[in-house]
């Protein structure tokens, strides 16, 4: 799972996505936590082209669908494996998949003594990873006050995870998705919406090479 990142700063973001549009960007921070709001990339159709977009999206995704907020059960992590087929997370795999800047994640192992040790996982080259994300829009009812909503509409991310591998997998069972920068077009088509071939391209995203150094999110 990932229930923690250290997220990044909009000059970075810009640079590495090649961001056309800044519609909102969240504050760098290394203790981004699910309820937070948190920058997303995403590509959006505007005037009859594809526009990169850096905005705003609260984490913890909230569907369309939803009567009402409940935060007992935040959808921060959607596991690869269902994501074109639960509810909660199946339109927004086949239209509105973004992806989530960050310098590092944190896991943490348990250990025998049934304590934990906490553990930063990032790229050796200190480069920007891209979570995959999905993202959803939902309309506030009338007269309901929601914080972070906008003109009445609510806009909320979620992070892919996937079974984690070699060292990663030592430390806890499940890994972010991490879009390379060869895959960031086709992740953000926004035209592509056949299941299959959104989960064909998630089985290629291949694993990302990360350095675990034990440190945790208040250090």
């Amino acid at each position: 799972m990932c229930g923690r990142f250290a997220s990044v700063d909009e000059e970075e973001i810009v640079e590495t996505f090649g961001i056309e549009n800044v519609a909102g960007c969240a504050e760098p921070t290394d203790n981004c936590a699910p309820t937070q709001m948190v920058s997303i990339v995403v590509d959006r159709v505007h005037d009859d082209r594809v526009v990169r977009q850096l905005r705003l999206a609260r984490w913890g995704l909230v569907p369309s669908w939803s009567k009402t907020l409940d935060f007992r059960h935040v959808l921060f992590n959607a596991r690869s494996e269902t994501v074109t087929a639960k509810p909660s997370f199946k339109s927004a795999a086949l239209h509105r998949r973004a992806v989530v800047p960050a310098s590092g994640y944190y896991e943490w192992m348990k250990n025998p003594d049934h304590g934990s040790t906490p553990y930063f996982l990032h790229p050796s080259d200190d480069s920007v990873l891209g979570f995959a994300g999905l993202y959803e829009w939902w309309r506030v009812p009338p007269g309901t006050l929601v914080r972070d909503a906008v003109d009445g509409w609510l806009c909320s991310v979620t992070i892919i995870t996937r079974p984690a591998a070699d060292e990663i997998g030592e430390i806890h069972d499940r890994m972010p998705v991490v879009v390379p920068p060869d895959l960031l077009g086709d992740w953000l088509d926004p035209g592509l919406d056949d299941p299959a071939k959104v989960e064909d391209m998630i089985a290629e995203i291949p694993d990302p090479v990360l350095v675990p150094v034990q440190r945790s999110p208040m250090s």
